[in-house]
């Protein structure tokens, strides 16, 4: 069978690349300017010490909606899907909060921290672009995002006039994986000499997705099922944001409304009544195998969410003497999701969110260019559970703490933070060196008879790129990160139904601290380039989940620290055969392990070469092949899960109907081979994702 697959795999590959040898050459590329939201200061692709990635509108409208999905294919990226509704991106094997994820450099304001099954509030069918950012620039957003920042860029508040007045793009997709129709659009309007008002909206319905020999047990026997129940999604949102624009700026603010449903496969209620007491478990029911599967009789439980966000923005160019531009921003964001089961609400999570910042880009120094800036968050986080799943037996302390929805429970809490922040870079003959600080303090007002939380964390980081060549770059980033604990770590007790879990926090936790090393190579040539990186994270007191209870699929965990190492490595290598045809390979690979033995939930090993085709003005394609490793390096509780084969092809056409009105028809087909695929990284492992599927889209500017 794998004989089988390579076969198909070479013959695809031999249809697109006929010319693999021709001697066509290649003019010599230009490292170009990148442009990157999360990083204030504009400068060359030589600058960047590190594996920066930008993912533009082209590629984010062909893919996943969430954005774990939608960077999954990077390198050193994967996703912790769970189901469709619901996905955090993983990358060099750190998520959570070692994952920062931004809104247009400004904080989400959402609860997908809390849980793999709560929904991250961006939209990258919507956004302009996706920054994966690494190195000091990080410490500009804030501290322990060891993994690397995400930051989703968007329209929502117009920076330029449109030309010619007005300017704006549409999109309809269909997917043959979940029946998912989605739709987008996005208009600019200038009105006026100085104004611009922009009106943006997606909309999206996906039905369960389908899984190749997915069996799913039924009344204690093992049944073939053509779709995986409960994975189904809808969402829609819509922006509306105008702004003043002048020679030296603009001044601007937007309205945001985004409303989501999205099943959550894999739930049990087995455990339902279990409580954690030490090292046991104790009040659980006796498991009834003859039970009906309550997913396939009453749909399964979904989430219900709500988010509504305003925001203002401004830039003025030399506000005044000794610096050359200020930027500031400031958001609230009303977010608020049910958990329901037969219709019934079993939990419900609130918050409300504050974020500001203030960036002073200063004049240069001594050859020094940099920005300085200060930042002040705030969230407030409240959790209701029905009444009818309290803990109703045992002693009053069980039912004053011990609450059992489908979710972490924990207090209500209002976390504030304040910080200050400088990044600085110059150029040193051949070096280029560029240096990053940040302080933060946070403070935890938790609403029980649990001690607050006050904390301080300085995080600093330095890197350097030596072009000891021609079109050779040696770097090296360096960082000593603190990272404060979270709510959820500090106080959370109870049932924790998306994970399996029974979570019990601690208020005594102490600052994560880590230090940081990547060392990188970098070519550019005529025609051949490529980059190998390689990275070690040494942890102290690392903040994670200790498993300490047992009772079949459900454990019991404590908060608390420990040393950790992760280490990796992550390269790619692309050549210019002709004109027409890119032939490059990659790979990642990362390692994780806490207290000696194996992390959970690392991402196995990937490898995989890719072509990418340019055929004339109007068409192009793409043809990937990967493989993902077996994952047998697994912590105490896990499974281990097989590797699989991916192969993805693609093809577009973009043409014109007027001057300025382009559009673009493109073609895709996913998991041609028809694969299992199971992720490890995901809380939902055993459950598989989707099989061979097609995507169709047409995008239209104007």
């Amino acid at each position: 069978m794998l004989l089988h697959k390579n076969l198909i795999t070479l013959s695809i590959f031999a249809v697109i690349a006929p010319a693999v040898f021709a001697d066509e050459e290649r003019q010599t590329q230009q490292l170009s300017t990148i442009k990157l939201q999360a990083h204030p200061l504009v400068q060359s692709a030589a600058d960047f010490a590190v594996a920066d990635q930008v993912i533009d509108h082209k590629k984010l409208a062909e893919g996943g909606t969430t954005i774990g999905d939608a960077l999954a294919g990077e390198l050193g990226v994967s996703s912790n899907q769970y189901g469709s509704g619901s996905s955090r991106p993983v990358i060099r094997g750190q998520d959570g909060p070692r994952v920062k994820i931004l809104q247009h450099a400004s904080e989400t304001a959402d609860v997908s921290t809390l849980s793999p099954d709560h929904a991250v509030t961006v939209d990258p069918i919507l956004a302009k672009q996706v920054e994966i950012i690494r190195g000091p620039s990080t410490l500009l957003y804030g501290t322990g995002a060891v993994g690397g920042l995400v930051n989703v860029t968007d329209q929502k508040i117009p920076t330029q006039m449109p030309e010619d007045g007005l300017e704006g793009t549409a999109g309809l997709r269909y997917n043959s994986g979940s029946d998912e129709k989605l739709a987008s659009a996005g208009l600019t309007a200038g009105i006026g000499e100085n104004f611009a008002l922009r009106v943006e909206g997606s909309k999206r319905k996906a039905n369960d997705y389908f899984a190749p020999d997915y069996f799913h047990e039924h009344e204690g026997e093992l049944e073939k099922e053509r779709r995986v129940a409960n994975t189904f999604a809808e969402s829609q949102a819509v922006n509306i944001g105008g702004s003043w624009i002048h020679d030296r700026g603009f001044v601007g603010l937007s309205y945001s409304n985004r409303q989501d449903e999205y099943g959550l496969p894999g739930h049990s209620h087995e455990y339902h009544g279990c409580v954690l007491h030490g090292d046991h478990f104790h009040g659980c029911p006796e498991p009834d195998p003859n039970a009906p599967a309550h997913e396939e009789e009453h749909g399964g439980p979904w989430v219900d969410l709500k988010s509504e966000r305003y925001e203002v923005r401004t830039e003025l160019e030399q506000p005044f003497a000794g610096f050359e531009k200020l930027r500031a921003h400031a958001s609230f964001t009303d977010y608020e999701h049910d958990e329901l089961e037969e219709s019934e609400v079993i939990s419900n999570f609130k918050s409300k969110g504050y974020d500001g910042r203030l960036e002073l880009v200063h004049v240069p120094v001594a050859g020094w260019e940099g920005v300085i800036g200060t930042q002040y968050s705030q969230q407030k986080i409240d959790l209701a559970a029905s009444e009818h799943d309290e803990h109703e037996e045992g002693d009053e302390n069980d039912a004053e703490h011990h609450v059992h929805g489908s979710s972490v429970v924990m207090p209500n809490t209002k976390t504030e933070k304040y910080s200050l922040f400088a990044l600085e870079h110059k150029q040193l003959g051949d070096v280029h060196v560029e240096l990053g600080a940040r302080v933060e303090h946070q403070k935890i007002a938790v609403e029980s008879e649990q001690k607050d939380y006050s904390g301080t964390g300085v995080s600093a980081s330095a890197a350097a790129n030596w072009e000891f060549a021609p079109n050779y770059k040696l770097s090296l980033v360096s960082s000593h990160q603190q990272r404060l604990p979270l709510a959820q770590e500090l106080y959370a007790d109870g049932m924790h139904f998306a994970t399996n879990t029974y979570e019990v926090g601690n208020p005594d936790l102490d600052k994560e601290r880590s230090n940081n090393l990547e060392l990188g190579l970098h070519y550019e040539g005529d025609k051949l380039d490529y980059h190998v990186h390689i990275y070690h994270n040494w942890f102290n007191d690392y903040i994670y989940g200790a498993t300490v209870a047992e009772q079949g699929n459900l454990r019991g965990i404590n908060y608390t620290q420990d040393k950790a190492t992760f280490y990796g490595t992550e390269a790619q290598a692309g050549y210019q055969i002709n004109d027409m045809y890119k032939l490059s390979v990659f790979g990642d690979y990362v390692r994780g392990k806490i207290d000696g033995e194996n992390a959970p939930r690392v991402p196995a090993g990937r490898l995989g070469s890719k072509v990418d085709a340019s055929f004339d003005d109007h068409w192009s394609g793409l043809a990937e092949f990967y493989h993902v490793f077996k994952q047998d390096k697994i912590a105490s509780y896990e499974q281990e899960t097989n590797g699989y084969n991916m192969l993805n092809l693609g093809l577009s056409y973009a043409g014109q109907m007027k001057d300025r009105n382009d559009y673009r028809v493109y073609f895709k087909a996913n998991n041609l081979l028809d694969d299992q695929v199971y992720s490890h990284a995901s809380f939902l492992s055993n459950i598989p994702q989707v099989g061979r599927n097609f995507t169709v889209g047409l995008e239209f500017d104007f």
